[in-house]
């Protein structure tokens, strides 16, 4: 198998099959290109041979053209000059670089079609790893991607265990109740060791309203009287400030008449 045989066989071989095997894909991934660009490189060297070589056969064919050109044109001022054997001497010459030039020219037209071939399969080639190079990336995205998903349902894995749950529940529970013996600690260290009064008002306040709210349910089912007229409690309640005043009045009348009697009775 040639250069480039064995060149366009790395290049066409599945890159997938490194995901499977032991070793690290990226990694694998990356040398393959590395060593895919040094073939490429060595490529290009024995293309630049052989464009090298055809030019030098291009140009040993001009000049063998050249000389029996050269000879041509002696073998005209032989005949001339009147010296026929002159001239078939120039013309056998001419004959030989006229062998010689055709021979040239075979070999450097096989040679510049090898090296369009070389060019043409060489830009193949330089695609073809262009292409594999793009295929890395993806490669390489979908394993770091499979990595990330392993590493997570490995994660989802350990958290399905129901007794790291269990044990989190537990201490919430255990927090519930330290903070109810803290609460009930110090309601009783108030009630017995600190104001009595204010605890006693305290534990009015909470009853007051369930009283209130129990009231008014009975009051909605109709299980107690509704409430009196708030214009006769006021009617009332102005009564009783007039009788109030009344009273007062005479009250002060009542002390103004004993204050005159006893100043009468200083002046007898």
């Amino acid at each position: 198998m040639g250069f480039f045989g064995r060149l366009a066989t790395l290049i066409k071989s599945n890159l997938n099959d490194l995901i499977s095997k032991s070793e690290d894909p990226e990694k694998m991934l990356n040398q393959v290109i590395v060593d895919m660009n040094q073939q490429l490189v060595e490529a290009k060297k024995q293309v630049a041979v052989a464009i090298a070589d055809e030019k030098r056969l291009q140009k040993q064919y001009n000049n063998e053209k050249a000389v029996l050109d050269e000879w041509h044109k002696k073998a005209m001022l032989a005949v001339r000059a009147g010296d026929d054997e002159l001239a078939k001497e120039a013309l056998l010459r001419k004959k030989e670089h006229e062998s010689l030039a055709k021979a040239f020219e075979d070999q450097w037209r096989k040679q510049q079609l090898a090296v369009n071939q070389l060019k043409t399969a060489l830009r193949a080639l330089n695609n073809k790893i262009e292409e594999a190079k793009r295929k890395k990336n993806v490669l390489i995205a979908r394993k770091r991607r499979a990595e990330a998903m392993k590493q997570i349902q490995e994660t989802m894995s350990g958290l399905s265990d129901n007794s790291a749950f269990e044990t989190f529940d537990r201490m919430a529970e255990k927090i519930d109740q330290i903070e109810a013996e803290a609460e009930a600690g110090a309601e009783i260290s108030e009630e017995y060791s600190g104001d009595v009064l204010k605890s006693r008002f305290r534990k009015l306040e909470q009853t007051a309203g369930a009283d209130a709210e129990l009231e008014a349910l009975k009051r909605e089912m109709g299980l107690i009287p509704e409430e009196a007229p708030a214009v006769t409690a006021r009617v009332e309640a102005e009564e009783e400030a007039e009788m109030d005043e009344e009273e007062m009045a005479e009250l002060e009348a009542a002390l103004e008449e004993l204050k005159r009697r006893e100043e009468m009775a200083k002046g007898g």
